[in-house]
């Protein structure tokens, strides 16, 4: 960003031609919908001055509830820059859910597309993407110039809602303040006046790693190609058809991408340069065969929550190369520091930045739980080597006992993908009465691959403590995906019970203690 700005929703540099695509929509696949920046910005004005007419009080709290697409981005910088906060809804989880976040965030109009209509017009005032009707958005919003809102320091400009795995979703507010300096503070070299970097965007917009990658894309005035959802060969087509040049994702999402080698063998991917992988964790398999597929391609693993935004760790201050697995060195020591681990260089990661939340939405009590003095607890048990570079050991809340050893889910996973057999795996607890708990093990092989249960037993065994090794082990042709792009452990947990109770684990000849 080269110009000064107060308000998320205006990110685009007004000195860049107004003519530059801004983005290109697949949600038609053989018929892309095309917009420049001017168009963008001009749209979005529209949207700010439909709200700003309906007389809605000045942080009022207002829903998006669509697969991606265009008109998603359009409305969401359009709520913005009117002064009001958005709040991207994620569509993929129970009514239940949704019911109680438009409770919860006192939502006083949804913009919704037709499929999510329903969800929400029985509660709250609704404006249909995909109404072609005199009262849908298409007739509603026309572009028109909009004198943006100046917002105060501490107004907020967007809230999502975490995902909810463990109980009630929770509200996360964040200010234009905090959001604009971690896009401030992840900027990477400005791209030179006659190009444009192209982004591609099919991770969910009601999650931040893609939402926070749109707004990359718009604070560099660059292209963003935007697909509805994540499909392996649809992706595949347009990152060489649309000569994509830098893009986030999850792990999760190129653990498919590559899956197949014949999938990008024979494509021209050379405008690819620089591949950001972040959300979930990584093992070294998957970054070597990601990176065998795409040898000219710079990949970084990294790391953010949405509580305290990505602008944590990058690169290291001497110029030493970032290890496999590191999510990098502190882009400010003073900002971050480890607690409750059992040495100086190991424990749960505690933050302290201009982009921190300053307390979860209508949860006091959960708020003091994880805010002390600002620094914010992340629950993400994390390990610092001897140069001060950071790797992600687990979730402090993930972490189980077995026979007195602490036994963090992500370690046993990196162990097993480290069999050239094992594409992907995921590791549960299982309630025992002997242990407390033993891990056990969902497996994604490798194509054409006859591992059995026993040697992927024998190789953790000789690999690893031997505490570690999976007591039970189901191979599946695919890990199920929560709505975020990430592996869903909790019905990989409930998954587990049922094998449990049915004594129907992959059949091993021997069973281990």
């Amino acid at each position: 960003m080269t110009h000064p700005l107060k308000n998320l929703g205006d990110l685009a540099d007004p000195n860049r031609p107004a003519s530059l695509p801004a983005i290109i929509d697949l949600r038609a696949a053989d018929a892309p919908a095309r917009y420049t920046h001017g168009q963008v910005h001009q749209l979005a004005g529209g949207v700010a001055a439909w709200l700003t007419a309906r007389g809605l009080p000045a942080g009022a709290r207002i829903a998006i509830a669509a697969l991606n697409r265009a008109e998603y981005l359009i409305t969401y910088f359009g709520i913005m820059r009117a002064g009001f906060v958005a709040v991207p809804i994620n569509i993929k989880q129970s009514q239940e859910n949704i019911d109680y976040v438009i409770r919860d965030a006192d939502i006083v109009l949804a913009f919704v597309d037709g499929p999510r209509r329903a969800a929400f017009e029985a509660t709250v005032p609704v404006l249909d993407f995909d109404d072609a009707s005199p009262g849908g958005f298409a007739a509603q919003i026309t572009p028109a110039g909009f004198d943006t809102v100046a917002p105060a320091h501490e107004d907020v400009a967007q809230m999502l809602y975490t995902s909810g795995s463990t109980g009630k979703p929770k509200g996360v507010p964040l200010t234009h303040a905090g959001q604009l300096w971690a896009l401030t503070t992840t900027a990477g070299a400005a791209a030179p006046q006659n190009t444009q970097e192209h982004y591609l965007l099919a991770q969910p917009l009601f999650h931040m790693n893609g939402l926070f990658m749109a707004k990359r894309a718009f604070a560099s005035n660059s292209l963003l190609v935007i697909q509805p959802g994540f499909d392996v060969n649809a992706y595949a087509d347009a990152l060489e058809r649309y000569r994509i040049t830098v893009l986030t994702a999850v792990p999760t999402m190129f653990a498919r991408l590559v899956k197949d080698p014949a999938l990008l063998r024979d494509r021209d991917l050379s405008a690819l340069a620089r591949v950001m992988l972040g959300s979930a964790p990584m093992t070294v398999a998957l970054l070597e065969r990601i990176q065998q597929a795409l040898p000219q391609v710079r990949i970084t693993h990294g790391y953010g929550t949405t509580e305290a935004g990505p602008a944590v760790f990058g690169p290291h201050p001497a110029g030493l190369p970032t290890p496999p697995l590191a999510v990098g060195h502190p882009l400010d020591p003073a900002q971050v520091r480890l607690a409750d681990g059992p040495s100086p260089d190991e424990g749960v990661l505690l933050m302290k930045n201009p982009a921190v939340l300053s307390g979860y939405h209508n949860l006091p009590e959960k708020s003091a739980q994880v805010l002390q003095d600002g620094w914010y607890y992340s629950g993400d048990v994390m390990r610092r080597d001897a140069d001060g570079f950071y790797y992600f050991v687990g979730r402090a809340d993930d972490m189980f006992v077995c026979g007195g050893e602490n036994i963090y889910p992500v370690e046993v996973e990196k162990l097993l993908e480290s069999h050239p057999d094992v594409r992907q795996s995921c590791v549960v607890p299982l309630a025992d009465e002997e242990r407390a708990y033993i891990p056990v093990a969902f497996v994604v092989r490798r194509d054409g691959s006859t591992l059995d249960a026993d040697a992927l037993k024998r190789h953790a065994l000789a690999n690893g403590p031997a505490y570690q090794h999976p007591r039970r082990i189901r191979f599946l042709d695919e890990l199920p995906w929560a709505g975020t792009n990430k592996v869903d452990r909790n019905a990989l947990l409930l998954q587990a019970r049922a094998l449990e109770a049915q004594q129907a684990w992959t059949q091993s000849e021997t069973e281990t203690v």
